[in-house]
């Protein structure tokens, strides 16, 4: 009845006044998915800046501050894969209205949290539904416009990312330092009802459905199998300073192996049996694809390391106001936004992977030249002196994050390009995870259990230090595994670059169909 209604009004306006409001209803549905994304990319960012506002409030330990960060990561990297297929099973639009309002629940659950471990349970829940509901914005996108306007489309997508980049930290800063009606930190997560309850309401009205015509099935078994070892390596991690490291919590992380191993031969199983496994397990043949997934996965450790002890450095350590530590990391951002840019268009054309190898470089030589500055300075460095080496570290992170996914994916076949594009970004999200873990060892490890507040500081400062020469190694091990990629990627994809192309492409049977096998438009 709807499909007929809406064809009368189509033939009494007629043919140019359809097409035009068909025209207009796309991008009301883009800019419907791009502020869910842009909701998602903020609110990654905006926690680690009121961290320390909220251990000073709520009383947080040191593992409870992990997993406020960790829990959204490793739910949001174990959903990835699994969201991706629901959506192509029972329907792209179904579970993005499904994702956006578990999104915007948990986010109301996260800002009227009675305790730190409710805090942490509710973030875990943020993690997982913006997992059904970030997948399907790509898919969502190649359903909705054609093969010719996805360029414009993807440059926007680049945009919202700077943007998300930029604005994450600095509106974290805002809203925990106006202390709105006495909320201190909660409005960094209440300000995502008004936004999603919009997007919920819109995307039912303007939001067309599709369907994948060949959906793969869910591998429920292989999705368990991927979660229990991450929680085997994380759970020990950021409790083992707490429990002063006991002996079941290095037998859990050494048992994450043989899980892992019995991960493999499932989904080898599971190939054999139905084709439908959770991981293509042929990809990590092609050399370039297996050195990326290593370069994703310890890359997204360095991230998961950094950002958090760089906060908790600049507001525990040195004392600075959360605004002030929010408007520190501005110099940052415009670095990364800036060399994303000119590195895809300008340098990689002409360089190829060199351009991603001096992006390592270029962030260890930064961080190398904070950690000199933090010694030197001491606790009386000030946000001019950090610019520098933030700037550098920009700079080296444009130079690898927008140029990453190409190299990874310049030798993949083109079938496999979907499932490559999603184990990508899982990977990234899992390193992130076992980074903010890590920080248990390689930060809060350095500090006393019993210190007066006086020596708590110069502890701290000293901790970032020890943090970053482990920060600037990793890079430096990211540099030489990069020798493994292809020296120039190739354009494989014929007619579907696009999703190659893009960080944010979902897990793999969520990835966008080719424009010759186009998805099942349900009206």
């Amino acid at each position: 009845m709807k499909t007929t209604n809406s064809s009368a009004q189509g033939i009494a306006q007629g043919p140019g006044q359809g097409e035009a409001q068909a025209d207009r209803r796309r991008w009301i549905a883009l800019a419907i998915v791009m502020t869910a994304s842009f909701m998602d990319l903020v609110d990654v960012t905006i926690v680690n800046v009121a961290i320390p506002t909220i251990t000073r409030d709520e009383g947080a330990t040191a593992s409870q501050i992990q997993w406020i960060t960790a829990g959204y990561a490793l739910a949001f990297a174990a959903g990835l894969i699994t969201g991706g297929r629901l959506g192509d099973i029972y329907g792209r639009k179904r579970l993005f209205l499904i994702g956006i309002a578990g999104f915007t629940l948990a986010s109301a659950l996260c800002g009227f949290a009675a305790n730190p471990d409710m805090l942490v349970a509710s973030r875990i829940l943020q993690g997982a539904t913006a997992a059904l509901m970030v997948p399907q914005v790509l898919s969502i996108v190649h359903a909705t416009f054609p093969a010719h306007e996805r360029g414009k489309v993807f440059g926007l997508f680049g945009a919202i990312v700077g943007l998300g980049a930029v604005t994450g930290p600095l509106l974290g800063a805002l809203l925990t330092q106006w202390n709105l009606f006495g909320l201190e930190w909660r409005p960094i997560f209440l300000i995502n009802l008004p936004v999603g309850i919009a997007a919920l309401i819109l995307g039912r009205k303007y939001i067309s459905e599709s369907k994948a015509p060949k959906a793969l099935k869910l591998d429920l078994v292989g999705v368990v199998l991927v979660v229990i070892p991450l929680l085997m390596l994380l759970y020990p991690l950021t409790r083992g300073h707490e429990l002063d490291w006991p002996l079941w919590g290095h037998l859990m992380m050494a048992g994450a192996l043989p899980v892992f191993a019995i991960l493999v031969a499932y989904e080898r199983y599971k190939a054999r049996k139905d084709g439908s496994p959770l991981i293509e397990l042929p990809l990590f043949k092609v050399k370039s694809f297996a050195a990326g997934i290593a370069v994703q996965l310890t890359f997204g450790l360095v991230m998961g390391i950094f950002f958090l002890v760089w906060t908790l450095y600049m507001q525990t350590g040195l004392g600075w106001s959360v605004l002030k530590a929010g408007l520190t990391g501005i110099p940052f951002s415009i670095a990364v936004s800036f060399a994303a840019g000119i590195s895809v268009q300008k340098l990689v054309p002409l360089f190829g992977r060199k351009v991603l190898q001096a992006g390592a470089l270029t962030m260890a030589a930064g961080v190398l030249i904070y950690i000199w500055e933090a010694d030197r300075y001491g606790m009386a460095i000030t946000q001019w002196q950090m610019a520098f080496p933030l700037i550098v570290m920009g700079v080296g992170m444009g130079l690898i994050v927008a140029p990453l996914t190409d190299a990874v994916l310049s030798e993949v076949p083109r079938e496999h390009a979907g499932s490559a594009s999603g184990l990508i970004n899982t990977t990234m999200q899992m390193g992130n995870a076992l980074g903010l873990g890590l920080v248990s060892v390689v930060f809060f490890g350095q500090l006393s259990d019993h210190v007066v507040p006086e020596q708590m500081a110069a502890e701290i400062v000293d901790a970032f230090q020890y943090a970053l020469k482990y920060v600037a190694g990793v890079l430096v091990a990211i540099f030489l595994v990069m020798f493994a990629l292809p020296k120039r990627p190739k354009q494989h994809l014929e007619g579907g670059a696009d999703e190659a192309s893009d960080p944010s492409a979902p897990a793999d049977s969520a990835a966008a169909p080719d424009d010759d096998e186009q998805p099942v438009l349900v009206h």
